[in-house]
């Protein structure tokens, strides 16, 4: 794996790969990884075939972080993060400072997601998703991939990008990865890492709510107030849960179901402690 901190070297390793044959594939992070990013390394792979060349970013964005949030304390490692994407076959690890990411600053033309970046995470984090897309955009035109992988557990996210790729026209294919667990339930998160033992125990409540209600669901109730209350129980139950939201929503627009059925997403923000948390889970599987 060769590392590369430049945009410069970064197009320049792509059109080599490029000019080899290589399908590329892209990885976009923020670092600190886990089970979960290195899973969407093997989900890159697999789409892109034999020919694949694996560009993965190490990025902490700070368009995406608002005032207040935990920007400068964000876990970094890149050593760590190196070896880890090694292991896992990337081909080539980008690692820009904000300097070389933005080196006018903040940029002026941003992508100015619609309203549906408004629900969900985004009623909660004004500018947050231009934020995102806004840097996932710079990186597709940096890098030119034929596809990029997300993971399902930043679903908002996921959503947004395909929809930009789609009305914008970006040549690229979007890979949506499972969320990845720990053998207790909790979705993996570089944020877990703040957690308290104590919070880290509360925690677990979150998964069990959303799995309340898909079994709820899985027993035929398509009542979107009843499956709700069915998740909402069990948070109530856990009183270092401090819930944020917690929504019933279509996967493509985002809008509350009026009736569930198995494609709905049940999507869910709580804080534990000073740690903010998703998750979600489709509700027929």
């Amino acid at each position: 794996m060769r590392t590369v901190t430049t945009r410069s070297e970064l197009r320049a390793a792509v059109a080599a790969a490029r000019g080899r044959g290589a399908r590329i594939g892209l990885v976009p992070t923020m670092g600190y990884l886990h089970q979960g990013h290195l899973s969407l390394v093997d989900a890159a792979r697999a789409a892109a075939g034999p020919q694949a060349f694996i560009v993965m970013s190490l990025f902490v964005n700070p368009l995406q972080f608002g005032a207040g949030e935990d920007l400068e304390r964000y876990p970094r490692d890149l050593p760590r993060d190196a070896a880890l994407a090694a292991g896992r076959g990337v081909d080539l690890l980008f690692a820009p400072t904000v300097d070389q990411m933005y080196p006018a600053g903040e940029p002026q033309v941003q992508v100015v997601p619609g309203d549906m970046a408004d629900r969900l995470c985004g009623a909660f984090r004004p500018g947050h998703f231009r934020g995102v897309l806004t840097v996932v955009a710079k990186l597709f035109n940096l890098v030119g991939p034929d596809l990029a992988a997300f993971g399902r557990k930043d679903f908002q996210q996921a959503v947004l990008v395909r929809r930009m790729v789609r009305e914008l026209d970006f040549p690229v294919e979007i890979v949506m990865g499972p969320t990845a667990r720990e053998a207790d339930g909790l979705a993996l998160s570089s944020r877990n890492i703040y957690l308290a033992p104590a919070d880290r125990e509360a925690a677990l409540a979150l998964f069990r709510a959303l799995s309340a209600a898909r079994d709820v669901f899985a027993l035929g109730q398509t009542d979107p107030g009843h499956l709700l209350t069915a998740a909402r129980d069990v948070l109530d139950a856990e009183p270092r849960v401090k819930l944020q939201y917690l929504e019933l929503v279509d996967p493509e627009s985002l809008d509350p179901v009026q009736t569930a059925d198995a494609r709905s997403v049940m999507a869910l923000a709580a804080y534990l402690g000073p740690t903010r948390l998703i998750d979600n889970v489709v509700l027929g599987g």
